[in-house]
C-alpha cells in the first residue's frame, strides 16, 4: 500500500541519485517509530523465552544490535545523512498469536533530517539478529511487517499510519 506523496528528493534532475541539502533547514526535534516481527515455531518461541537458544540472551542481543543499527544507518544506507541521535530504544515483546516476537524501535534527535530510516534500520537489524540467534532451532521463520509507524518533526510534520 502507498501512502504519501509529492517528489523523490534523492533523485536528480537527470535520474542520478543524489543527497539532499539539508544546510539551510532549521533544526527540530524530530522522533520517528518503526515495527516488524519475527514470526516462529512455537517451540522456538519457548526456547527463547526460557533463555535456552544455543546462541544466548536473544532478545537482549537483538535490542543491543538495534541500537548499535540505528547508530550506523548512514554507512548502511547510502543517501542517509550521519546524524547525532538523542535517543535510541528497541522493545522487543512476545507475541502468541503470531506466534513469535514483535520488535519497536524509536529514534528521537534534534537536527535538520529526520530519523525513520534509523528507527527502520534498527528494526530490521534486531529482526535479523533474533533470525540469526534462533536459526538453528527454526530456519523457516519469518521476517516481515518492517514500516514506518509516527514521525514527527520536520517541513513535513507529523504523520501516522492510519488504519495500522
Amino acid at each position: 500500500m502507498m501512502s504519501g506523496g509529492g517528489s523523490l528528493t534523492h533523485i536528480g534532475a537527470s535520474g542520478e541519485a543524489k543527497m539532499v541539502d539539508v544546510g539551510d533547514k532549521s533544526d527540530t526535534e524530530r522522533s520517528a517509530m518503526a515495527e516488524g516481527f519475527v514470526r516462529m515455531l512455537p517451540e522456538t518461541l519457548a526456547l527463547i523465552r526460557e533463555g535456552n537458544a544455543k546462541k544466548g540472551d536473544v532478545i537482549g542481543t537483538a535490542r543491543l544490535a538495534g541500537i548499535m543499527a540505528a547508530k550506523k544507518t548512514a554507512d548502511l544506507i547510502p543517501l542517509c545523512h550521519p546524524l547525532m541521535l538523542t535517543k535510541v530504544g528497541v522493545d522487543i515483546t512476545e507475541d502468541a498469536s503470531l506466534p513469535g516476537l514483535r520488535v519497536a524501535a524509536t529514534a528521537k534527535l534534534t537536527g535538520k533530517t529526520g530519523v525513520e530510516m534509523e528507527a527502520l534500520t534498527a528494526v530490521s537489524v534486531a529482526c535479523l539478529t533474533i533470525y540469526d540467534m534462533a536459526k538453528a532451532a527454526d530456519k523457516g521463520m519469518e521476517i516481515g511487517g518492517i514500516r514506518l509507524i509516527e514521525k514527527t518533526g520536520g517541513k513535513s510534520g507529523t504523520y501516522r499510519l492510519s488504519g495500522g
